[in-house]
């Protein structure tokens, strides 16, 4: 957002002095001018805030249609940085080790603490960060994915604009035969904070949700789904004005356009059950 050039200088200059190969970078202003950047880094600035899907679409597609022109392409937040210097290869080896492993979710953890939030953990039993994993979804600000998996299942859906578009490309990806692991050795350090300091956190989220559902659940379980989440939303108690945003998104959901539904196999639903993520929850 052009709001933060020393964070941002940080991150490039973790990327920077990674192993092996240099990694070619794209800072993409969404709807803010570029700050300074480093020679060598190729950015693109959009007249307006297209959100956080759409943004990283323009990124994708600086490195040609889907991304074609490179292998991998790594989308890391601009107030992060690389904890060490092997992700890079890292990323490399794992990909080049499994021909199905379509995106990897990085662990993301306090620069000051050291301590990984629980959100943080993409998957149900998230007590211990430290164990790498198969997931369901991946962090959308820390993660790598084969180009491949956006020529064969499209982009991150751009209408989205915050929230639930990873496990929308997720579940797209899984529904194609892909893998996703989330891998607690590649870190990216990024202050702790809460998703809710966004003012469209609870509309968005409910929207999304519904959208999510509509867009890619056989129908039976579209109803069940987002019934587990409205649960889950009143036993955590949010503020009258939040609760209000969140129904408020929760019709918008049911009332707009979802854009194109691809319900996903019976055998995919299948395997995000085995694990560990049925996706009713």
């Amino acid at each position: 957002m052009g709001n933060r050039p020393d964070e941002l200088r940080a991150l490039l200059d973790s990327v920077a002095k990674q192993d092996g190969d240099p990694v070619q970078v794209v800072v993409v202003g969404n709807g803010s001018p570029v700050p300074d950047v480093p020679e060598g880094v190729r950015t693109v600035e959009l007249p307006e805030n297209l959100g956080i899907p759409g943004g990283r679409n323009v990124g994708i597609e600086a490195f040609g249609p889907s991304g074609r022109d490179v292998d991998v392409l790594l989308f890391l937040d601009d107030d992060g940085l690389l904890a060490h210097h092997d992700t890079a290869e890292l990323c490399r080896q794992a990909f080049g080790e499994d021909p199905r492993l379509g995106i990897i979710s990085f662990r993301i953890a306090d620069p000051d603490t050291g301590v990984t939030q629980r959100r943080h953990v993409p998957r149900l039993r998230a007590s211990d960060p430290m164990r790498s994993s198969r997931v369901t979804t991946f962090l959308g600000g820390a993660n790598a994915v084969r180009t491949q998996v956006f020529a064969e299942v499209g982009a991150l859906p751009d209408a989205f604009f915050y929230a639930h578009e990873e496990t929308d490309l997720a579940w797209r990806a899984l529904d194609a035969g892909w893998m996703i692991d989330y891998r607690s050795d590649m870190v990216l350090y990024h202050p702790t904070t809460a998703p809710s300091r966004h003012a469209v956190y609870h509309r968005m989220v409910a929207r999304n949700r519904v959208w999510l559902a509509r867009r890619n659940l056989p129908a039976v379980l579209v109803p069940v789904y987002l019934g587990v989440w409205m649960l889950l939303t009143l036993l955590r108690r949010p503020s009258r004005p939040a609760l209000n945003a969140w129904f408020g998104g929760f019709r918008e959901g049911w009332a707009t356009s979802c854009g194109p539904r691809r319900p996903m196999k019976w055998r995919t639903v299948w395997r995000l059950t085995r694990l560990g993520r049925p996706p009713v929850i």
